[in-house]
């Protein structure tokens, strides 16, 4: 199979998805595009993970669960989905995008435009979806980690990198974890921060955001590392001038371009590839 192909589609969740009452009357999943060169995942209420398998010669055994953002209410799985898998699997690792639970919105396209326009709206339904989507996050490493020999995976170099809502799935599964879904490393990126304890033996963080991000304040991402280094364990934070939010891996012609490069370049010295 070629990188960058999906390979197969797995469920998160081996029995019933807990606490779905909120999508008991949801309309069917959506996956069409909208907005920024993206197809857009809504509805989704049956999280997933598309598995993407690196070239066998190339395999490192790293794996890392991909969550792409999209504010509780969709899941920009091309530009912070499929895209960041094609990267990562051409040098070897072994990516798994999860489909974590958003908010329920209106089948209707202009409709949901319309609701979609307003963050008044839309920030109670954030809230009450979060520990929905964090409870994801967590089962999909557990899932994976039990099956890792499957995907010829090192259960100890598993990791899980988000952005935007995404990286605050990222930043919960690093702080909220048990035993089974301790990730191996995090990366949560232009995320979200709710304060919260930092484990004793929290893992390794990378962080990137931009100073001129007007949707997630660099401040999150800021206070993350804060958090890190005050109880001694390792994270490394890049923040650059220029590059918005959503970022990702467009070409903008700024230093913001090579974030993933940075994240690479801290993988082989993490000994994590």
């Amino acid at each position: 199979m070629s990188q960058g192909v999906a390979n197969e589609i797995i469920p998160v969740w081996p029995d019933d998805v807990p606490d779905a009452e909120l999508w008991r009357d949801a309309g069917p999943e959506l996956e069409r595009p909208l907005w920024e060169n993206s197809r857009l995942a809504r509805n989704v209420s049956q999280p997933t993970l598309t598995v993407f398998l690196p070239e066998p010669s190339l395999a490192t055994g790293t794996g890392v669960i991909i969550c792409p953002g999209g504010g509780f209410h969709v899941l920009m799985v091309d530009k912070e989905g499929t895209e960041v898998a094609r990267w990562l699997n051409a040098r070897g690792v072994t990516v798994f995008m999860l489909k974590y639970r958003v908010f329920p919105t209106e089948d209707d396209d202009d409709a949901f435009l319309r609701y979609a326009s307003d963050p008044v709206a839309q920030q109670p339904n954030m809230d009450r979806v979060r520990p929905m989507t964090a409870a994801d996050g967590l089962q999909a490493l557990r899932a994976i980690r039990q099956q890792a020999d499957r995907w010829n995976v090192d259960p100890d170099r598993l990791g899980i990198m988000g952005f935007s809502a995404g990286g605050y799935v990222a930043a919960a599964a690093a702080t909220e974890y048990d035993a089974e879904s301790r990730p191996s490393f995090a990366a949560p990126i232009y995320g979200l921060w709710d304060e919260r304890p930092v484990p004793a033996d929290a893992p390794p963080l990378f962080l990137v955001t931009a100073s001129d991000d007007d949707e997630v304040d660099a401040q999150h991402s800021v206070a993350i590392y804060s958090a890190w280094h005050a109880a001694g364990h390792r994270a490394e934070l890049h923040i650059y001038a220029r590059g918005g939010h959503g970022f990702a891996l467009i070409p903008q012609g700024l230093p913001v371009d090579t974030w993933i490069d940075r994240f690479w370049d801290w993988l082989k010295a993490e000994g994590f590839v």
